[in-house]
């Protein structure tokens, strides 16, 4: 009797335990889309001083989705940020402009994961569109 009752609460932790993974999972590939939504939208706007609104609200939307969305949000905004920082630092050394860039929209990548409001860094004639 005890085996049993043991081997049911096994799976009743492991159904519950794969349940979270298959959320957490479904909401990283919702927030990946969310970011990639965002950035589709900077390029289709290609508007002045507008990306920090669009790390902003992407980060935002993802991180809305969950912790699968805050997790996916962060890895795509921490590997967007090093590659310009890669690729500054053997253009221009240690003094690359790249890097203050950089450090202002992960400034606004955390804001908008705070859930925080992006319009904060919407740029004025930005279309409603976005």
């Amino acid at each position: 009797m005890k085996l049993s009752t043991g081997i049911i609460f096994c799976f009743l932790i492991l159904g519950v335990s794969s349940q979270r993974w298959a959320t957490f999972l479904k909401e990283a590939g919702q927030g990946a889309k969310d970011m990639w939504r965002a950035y589709s939208d900077m390029r289709e706007a290609n508007y002045k001083n507008s990306d920090k609104y669009f790390h902003a609200r992407g980060n935002r939307d993802a991180a809305e989705r969950g912790p699968g969305g805050v997790w996916a949000a962060k890895v795509i905004s921490d590997a967007r940020e090093s590659i310009p920082r890669v690729t500054d630092f053997f253009k221009h050394g240690d003094s690359g402009h790249g890097l203050e860039d950089s450090r202002a929209d992960q400034a606004a990548n955390e804001w908008g994961r705070s859930g925080k409001d992006p319009n904060h860094f919407r740029p004025r004639g930005l279309p409603d569109k976005y």
